[in-house]
């Protein structure tokens, strides 16, 4: 089942998505019939210039969303909350679909509307996810900084291009999970999804706004689609440290323009980008997979396990031996 839609200001996803499946909308609710799966989609309004879909369903077959670029330029933001653990894969324009999360993790994209994107939910999978569409102004109102750094001004700015990923950790899971279980019979729980929403785009916006302030660089779908390569790349193999001039050579960018715009879109260099994964990785498979400190360490490349266990405290604060007796 595909979906898609041009991003421009008077797009409405909820009747989109009930005229592909031939289904009412009833009080901003879509009930997802017994024939195509169960569960909802539901849109909520802050005024005309703020608005939440929350998706919560499990299809028979794949649902693939492709969003085309606005066709005039507009200031709504688009604030992607992913918090379910199935795989969930994107991709720019005809390249090949590319996992948006590792080990299932819940993520965080934030862009603006004239990059053409496309997800893909694969079938019997729990989607669970929630979209913020907010214009450029409010969301200034909303933040109100001082004196923001230049990824929020590039984000609150009119005439910007970009594209920026962040992890949605422990505490955003939990509020996501609040707004995504509100019970909306009540006639107080529209203020209340607005009081999460806005908590959840403090603890986003609390990261964004501890980024280096470097000077910010509008991007496009070709470099948006390459970026994405380029992190699958490197997560692919996280026993092989990546090298940045083979990493340029497939991204068909030279090094200094590859370099800035991954840590403009990632929030962090290449090298610190794989290190945190590789560290997110050995968690995992100590936790999960309840591997030895030392089956961890040798599958990820390290041949000395002392550098491996400090690398590992540097992140966590605990030596993995620790960490495996705790998880």
């Amino acid at each position: 089942m595909i979906l898609e839609f041009t991003a421009d200001l008077g797009f409405d996803f909820i009747t989109r998505f009930s005229e592909l499946i031939h289904v009412p909308v009833k009080d901003n609710f879509l009930v997802i019939p017994k024939a195509m799966g169960e569960g909802y989609v539901r849109k909520i309004g802050f005024g005309d210039d703020f608005k939440l879909t929350i998706h919560r369903y499990r299809l028979k077959e794949d649902l693939i969303i492709k969003r085309n670029p606005a066709p005039k330029p507009n200031d709504l933001r688009t604030i992607f909350f992913y918090s379910n653990k199935e795989d969930l894969e994107v991709k720019y324009n005809n390249e090949e679909h590319i996992p948006f999360s590792q080990k299932n993790d819940s993520s965080i994209l934030l862009s603006t509307n004239d990059l053409r994107t496309e997800i893909r939910f694969p079938a019997a999978s729990n989607i669970q996810y929630v979209v913020v569409g907010i214009t450029a102004h409010r969301l200034q109102s909303i933040l109100s900084i001082e004196k923001p750094n230049n990824t929020i001004k590039t984000i609150t700015a009119e005439n910007a291009s970009f594209l920026f990923f962040e992890n949605l950790d422990p505490e955003m899971q939990l509020l996501l999970k609040n707004i995504v279980s509100v019970d909306m019979n009540n006639s107080m729980n529209n203020f209340y999804v607005q009081i999460k929403v806005q908590e959840l785009m403090y603890v986003l916006f609390s990261k964004l706004s501890l980024r280096e302030n470097t000077t910010f660089k509008n991007i496009n779908s070709n470099d948006a689609e390459k970026l994405l390569v380029i992190r699958s790349e490197i997560l692919r193999d996280l026993s092989t440290p990546p090298v940045l001039s083979e990493l340029a050579t497939i991204a068909s960018m030279s090094e200094t323009k590859l370099k800035q715009l991954f840590k403009q879109t990632f929030g962090d260099s290449i090298y610190n980008y794989y290190q945190k994964a590789r560290m997110e990785e050995a968690a995992f498979l100590l936790k999960q997979a309840r591997h030895s400190v030392a089956e961890v360490g040798y599958e990820l490349g390290f041949s000395n396990l002392s550098h491996f266990s400090r690398l590992f405290e540097k992140q966590y604060g605990v030596t993995p031996k620790k960490f495996s007796y705790t998880a």
